[in-house]
């Protein structure tokens, strides 16, 4: 796409979605870290569903830790890989509490360096909790870029740098949001609903459904 094609694509997805937002539900930004944490491989509505019994109790890394690695279990036993992430949880939980006084930090290598804590996790948490202009590209992210010519790469992390380099600074705070929300909703792994999509016009992708 060309720079005033880009413009325009991410113009028409702002005014369809003006108000773009993370559908993980968190209280504060160490319930969005733990949320996202656990979204690894996982539908947002799955882990809203376990998370919210579990955050109207706990709310802050020492209470995490109290709570211990088995009742944690119990509490995610409906998400994908739970007991793996149940031990991240609890482990990053007590470095929080040990190296930064149970606050989560504003910087992007002591995010990366917690238990299960990867690249598009803290992106995720800069961009929520901390209104960093990141893009965290997921599955859905990826698939959009990909598709329609707006950044094609490779891997989640060319797309980034891509995505980075394309996307004007005055939407990249909510790039990632629209991109995410369009895949999931409108640019479908299986069958894309390109009669619905707002940006058709200046896609690439060579076998859009008919309507």
């Amino acid at each position: 796409m060309t720079p005033a094609e880009i413009d325009l694509f991410y113009s028409r997805l702002k005014a369809a979605m003006p108000n773009p937002k993370s559908e993980l539900e968190y209280v504060n930004p160490y319930t969005l870290l733990v949320a996202v944490v656990l979204s690894a491989q996982a539908t947002d509505a799955g882990v809203n569903k376990a998370t919210r019994p579990l955050f109207a109790e706990i709310r802050d890394p020492a209470a995490m830790v109290a709570l211990g690695e088995e009742r944690l279990r119990e509490a995610i036993k409906t998400i994908g890989l739970y007991k793996n992430k149940a031990r991240n949880v609890i482990e990053l939980s007590r470095l929080l509490v040990e190296r930064f006084a149970g606050e989560v930090p504003h910087d992007r290598a002591a995010l990366e360096a917690l238990p299960g804590v990867g690249r598009k996790t803290a992106n995720v948490v800069l961009n929520v909790a901390f209104g960093e202009p990141t893009i965290a590209v997921d599955t859905h992210c990826f698939r959009v870029a990909n598709r329609t010519g707006i950044a094609p790469g490779k891997t989640p992390a060319e797309v980034e740098d891509k995505l980075m380099a394309a996307t004007p600074l005055s939407y990249r705070h909510d790039a990632h949001h629209w991109l995410i929300l369009h895949g999931r909703y409108v640019c479908k792994a299986k069958k894309p609903d390109c009669p619905r999509c707002v940006v058709r016009d200046l896609c690439a992708y060579p076998d859009k459904t008919p309507g």
